[in-house]
């Protein structure tokens, strides 16, 4: 799953039942809309949103979440990712994967025969991008013409799905990133014919003018997990693209919001008193995990 393969109206059925949900949390409603149903959580990368987004969502309708670490079982060791993937299939109702390569979890989906979710690769992060967009649509009550800018490395997972998901639904999607840094020409090719189809605009570019207009500043770590080695050589690159606030009043608008995925590196990726300021809405995004992954469980298992 990474959002390449659904419709806008897909993506926007599951954002309405994500934001139902969230209701019916906040009303204090018992739901055991999963039980009898089992999920195995494989996690080959540590993790604190996505897998309390899962593990909670998935035990408080009644089913059973499982965690699978690299210790636990033989994922691409011992045994293949195939045979691991028919084995659950028999077993689980649905799989979630967080882990490295694309291609272990395009494997599980094909040889399970289970709904299986990516919960990150190296190349995706789609139920991340999810409750980005569900905390734009609460801030700005829309989401077609709004502009999302993203500042930092371009070629990590997040800019590659905010790209994406910013193309399917019509936001614009501009991007402040170094040109050593800039994405790979493989998303760009996949997300011009959708924002083509759905009038989003992409725009590129290490001039700070491109932040202009934008509803929303948007950053992720700097050091993305395994390049630890290549830290001193990505903190002098990105430093210019720190958020903070001189960059949100570039955007020229009072509204704009911030968002990181998390965690956040304060005094890095972006300033302490920006993170902490009003303008940031990163708890209520972490909390929008939940609700999003509860949606996208709720769409896929049957």
């Amino acid at each position: 799953m990474n959002w390449i393969d659904w419709t806008p109206d897909e993506i926007g059925q599951i954002l309405d039942w994500a934001f139902l949900v969230k209701k019916q949390s906040h009303a204090g409603e018992v739901h055991q809309r999963f039980l009898g149903k089992t999920i195995a959580l494989i996690f080959e990368k540590r993790s604190t949103r996505t897998r309390s987004s899962f593990e909670t969502a998935f035990g408080e309708e009644g089913g059973h979440p499982v965690f699978m670490s690299t210790d636990d079982i033989q994922l691409g060791g011992k045994e293949s990712v195939q045979d691991t993937a028919r084995v659950l299939g028999r077993m689980f109702s649905a799989i979630e994967f967080r882990g490295f390569k694309q291609e272990h979890v395009e494997a599980l989906a094909k040889y399970s025969g289970i709904p299986v979710i990516n919960g990150l690769t190296d190349s995706f992060h789609p139920t991340q991008v999810l409750a980005d967009v569900m905390t734009l649509k609460e801030q700005f009550g829309h989401l077609k013409g709004l502009k999302l800018c993203f500042c930092g490395d371009g070629r990590n997972n997040m800019a590659r799905s905010l790209m994406l998901i910013c193309a399917k639904l019509g936001i614009d999607f501009a991007m402040f990133c170094p040109k050593t840094l800039s994405p790979a020409a493989d998303i760009l090719e996949i997300c011009r014919p959708f924002a083509a189809a759905s009038g989003a605009k992409i725009s590129i570019s290490d001039e700070i003018s491109v932040v202009k207009n934008a509803d929303c500043l948007y950053t992720d770590v700097w050091v993305s997990m395994g390049e630890e080695a290549l830290k001193d050589e990505r903190l002098k690159e990105l430093r210019p693209f720190q958020v903070n606030k001189a960059l949100m009043a570039t955007t020229g608008k009072d509204s704009t919001i911030f968002l990181h995925c998390l965690p956040a590196v304060k005094g890095e990726e972006v300033t302490e008193d920006l993170f902490e300021s009003e303008q940031s809405k990163v708890w209520d995004e972490a909390e929008n995990r939940k609700h999003t992954i509860k949606a996208i469980m709720l769409a896929l298992i049957p």
